[in-house]
């Protein structure tokens, strides 16, 4: 992989965000960014497993059959999950009772099993730690400004955004200005381009 490849793989999180340009993992992103902690400890906990799971797929996807290999990527992503959820109960007890229902949902979201099966699978070892932790980074800053705002609005007496139907609308507004702030990034490069 070239350098310019692996640097837009490097920068995926940000201009291919997970959850503001591809709308992936919504059911964790709304439940746990009430607050920037939870945000950030479920961020963290499945950019972790994105990194793992992104290792080991790639590690062993000349080895996994065809046939077998979403069940065998869940399987790869249960085990981490299963070790961050032990790491978490153990050393971070009150993080983890926050977030302890979300963990185990860490196996089915989509963005591990998407960057599972559409980037891990296909490319090497290097490329998909570098896709996973870029993923993971763009994962944990879309739950923390999600979780900031939403808790900032919330101290202001707004409590609407700390429930799910506030969570909506934040994250419909972030999405909105996200997209168009990249539409005019990339027409401004193509007009740069073009000069």
């Amino acid at each position: 992989m070239s350098k310019n490849s692996l640097k837009q793989t490097a920068l995926g999180g940000i201009f291919n965000n997970p959850v503001f340009v591809l709308v992936l993992g919504m059911c964790p992103t709304i439940a746990q960014s009430r607050d920037v902690i939870s945000a950030l400890g479920l961020g963290c906990a499945t950019a972790v497993v994105l990194v793992f799971s992104n290792l080991a797929i790639s590690l062993l996807r000349k080895v996994i059959p065809d046939k077998v290999r979403l069940p065998a990527y869940i399987v790869i992503i249960a085990t981490f999950v299963t070790i961050v959820q032990m790491v978490m109960s153990g050393f971070l007890p009150d993080l983890y009772a926050s977030v302890s229902k979300f963990i185990p949902l860490i196996v089915v979201n989509c963005i591990i099993l998407g960057r599972a099966e559409s980037f891990a699978s296909k490319n090497g070892v290097l490329e998909s730690v570098v896709d996973g932790l870029s993923m993971g980074i763009g994962f944990i800053a879309s739950m923390c400004l999600l979780g900031a705002i939403r808790q900032g609005l919330g101290m202001l007496g707004l409590k609407i955004f700390v429930q799910p139907i506030g969570g909506f609308m934040v994250l419909g507004f972030i999405m909105a200005l996200f997209n168009f702030v990249m539409h005019l990034y990339h027409r401004r490069k193509k007009t740069l381009m073009e000069a």
